[in-house]
């Protein structure tokens, strides 16, 4: 039997698409090995290996597309619309069909430059009208308590099979059975039929491996992690213990929440059906989107296509307009946003304030850089867009005057509709300046110290955010600070950190007879204060949780530890939640 090019076509990106998965489970399976060895820095590059893969093998997809058909071939729509068709049969029983669609959508997007986005000829709404069949693959292990909360936690982490031994598991599990005993609502904790739930796969990032499910009884459940580690600078000091320990015990939403953070690097988690596996996290933390969870665990171009579908959705109800984010205007953004949406909205400026020596294209580059690194739960995580099209009766009037203003190269009207040619998505946030004009006492206190707490755990994942003003931060509904403004983002490996110089008569050179020079990467700590609070009062308390920002000791012994090898630990919990420093 004949093929018809419409066959041709979907067997050739259904074949680079398979490539895709092998090699994306390849990396996402060795991550087994990795943690075992502690081979930290080899993990470090097999996040950035995994994330850049998807856009490699549409390249090479792209490639075989243009050997195999003429341009003008390429270029007929009902081609398109006659694979789709085919493409869709082909995947209609796989197990990650819905990953595949978005593969088609991405060679549809290259061949057409991110034009003629409709259903006819791609995926913008799934292939599956119906409810999909379940799989029948077991996601969970499962153990009834029977009332001995320590030995289900030695149950879960001797099933869990990480293959190094547990330093003391007698230890971890009596703190963890503890611990419990504090947390769990007592309809659960003393419930006959109380049992412990596990995924089979476990979630690996960083130096940490995460058993994760849910702790059920009494007609109730609440989400469990339980995170795990090897001790303290293994595989980094000699003769460190290579003993595994139970680092602690979340079962409170807000916690697991942020261990799936937006703001975190995705896992690495071995993951058979896609979709079951998000329909489960979902049971765990039914307040996060699905796009967030299929990012959360490696599949961030479908993470982007379910975010695509439910912003669609959320515009169609018209319940309000895109309008001028809240805020100080950015100096190279213009930023807008669709409240009910909770999503912020970059573009580009065509004309950057003067104080901004930056171009398009490094600001792009920016974004890409955080994208790839460790964004150690304090940078947002974006989404990037190619011809974005919006109805105009979308917009606050006001607001699409402002972008047509500002970025006119980038947003343009055809007809009823707006045209933007490139922009970032983020999730929404109150900015920091906003937030601590709003806060109760308590409130800035709190704020004040994560805020400190952001910049040091970026520097510790060799970021430097550059531009520290409290603009550039937003506060997450758990109160977490998070940084958001990239365009002057850097490595802190390329900072250099100097005192102010001392002029003859013992004072600090201000620009008298005496001058120095500063070089384009020069940074002075001591210039951090002023610089961050125009407040003074807000100054003082920042200074008292954090006088170690203002010392550029401080900063060089940062750099020193990442130039020498170390990978400093970002814990996405608290450190007083840990079992390190417990009694024994």
């Amino acid at each position: 039997m004949k093929t018809t090019p419409a066959d041709r076509l979907a067997a050739t990106i259904l074949h680079g698409f398979e490539a895709y998965r092998t090699r994306f489970k390849a990396i996402t399976q060795d991550a087994h090995r990795r943690f075992r060895e502690g081979a930290w820095r080899e993990g470090q590059q097999a996040s950035v290996d995994r994330i850049n893969l998807y856009q490699q093998k549409v390249q090479e997809g792209l490639a075989s597309l243009k050997q195999a058909f003429s341009e003008d071939t390429l270029a007929h729509c009902d081609l398109w619309r006659e694979a789709r068709d085919r493409y869709a049969e082909r995947i209609s029983q796989r197990l990650d069909y819905e990953l595949a669609e978005t593969f088609f959508n991405s060679l549809f997007c290259a061949v057409f430059k991110h034009r003629h986005i409709r259903n006819d000829w791609m995926f913008v709404e799934s292939s599956r009208t119906d409810a999909a069949h379940r799989s029948g693959i077991e996601l969970c292990r499962r153990r009834k308590v029977e009332g001995d909360w320590q030995n289900a936690l030695s149950w879960a982490l001797e099933g869990a099979g990480l293959e190094n031994p547990f330093a003391d598991i007698a230890r971890d599990t009596r703190l963890g059975a503890t611990r419990l005993a504090e947390l769990l609502p007592d309809a659960i904790a003393h419930a006959e039929d109380a049992e412990l739930e596990l995924l089979n796969s476990i979630f690996y990032r960083n130096k940490g491996a995460y058993l994760v499910g849910r702790i059920s009884g009494g007609g109730q459940h609440v989400p469990l992690v339980l995170p795990i580690r090897h001790s303290e600078r293994f595989d980094e000091q000699a003769g460190a213990d290579p003993g595994l320990h139970l680092d602690t015990v979340l079962i409170d939403p807000d916690d697991v929440a942020i261990i799936f953070s937006f703001t975190r690097a995705y896992f690495q988690v071995d993951v058979a059906v896609p979709g079951e596996f998000v329909d489960y996290l979902q049971t765990l933390m039914p307040h996060k989107p699905a796009g967030e969870l299929y990012a959360a665990i490696g599949f961030f171009k479908h993470g982007k296509t379910e975010f695509f579908r439910a912003l669609n959705r959320q515009v169609a109800k018209r319940e309000d307009q895109f309008v001028i984010a809240p805020g100080v205007h950015g100096m190279v953004m213009a930023v807008f946003v669709l409240p009910s949406a909770r999503t912020v909205f970059k573009i580009i400026k065509d004309k950057f304030d003067p104080a901004k020596d930056v171009t398009h294209n490094i600001v792009r580059e920016k974004y890409r850089l955080v994208k790839r690194h460790d964004r150690v739960g304090r940078m947002a995580d974006t989404q990037e867009f190619s011809n974005f099209t919006v109805r105009k009766d979308h917009f606050d009037p006001e607001c699409l005057a402002h972008l047509l203003d500002v970025a006119p190269s980038a947003v343009y009207l055809k007809g009823e509709k707006v045209i933007i040619k490139h922009c970032y998505t983020e999730r929404m946030m109150t900015p920091l300046n906003i937030y601590l004009e709003q806060c109760s006492h308590d409130a800035q206190l709190a704020v004040l110290k994560d805020y400190g707490d952001a910049i040091k755990q970026m520097a510790a994942a060799n970021i430097f955010p550059g531009d520290m003003l409290l603009k550039n931060f937003g506060v997450t509904r758990q109160g977490r600070v998070i940084f958001y403004d990239y365009d002057e983002v850097c490595y802190l490996t390329e900072c250099h950190f100097r005192a102010i110089p001392v002029s003859s008569d013992g004072d600090y050179l201000s620009g008298g007879n005496e001058s120095f020079s500063i070089g384009p990467n020069d940074i002075f700590p001591e210039e951090f204060g002023p610089f961050m609070f125009a407040n003074a009062e807000r100054l003082r308390i920042f200074q008292t949780f954090h006088p170690e920002l203002f010392e550029v000791s401080y900063w060089q012994g940062l750099q020193q530890a990442i130039v020498d090898g170390r990978i400093i630990d970002v814990y996405p919990y608290g450190n007083e939640q840990r079992f390190v420093d417990a009694e024994q």
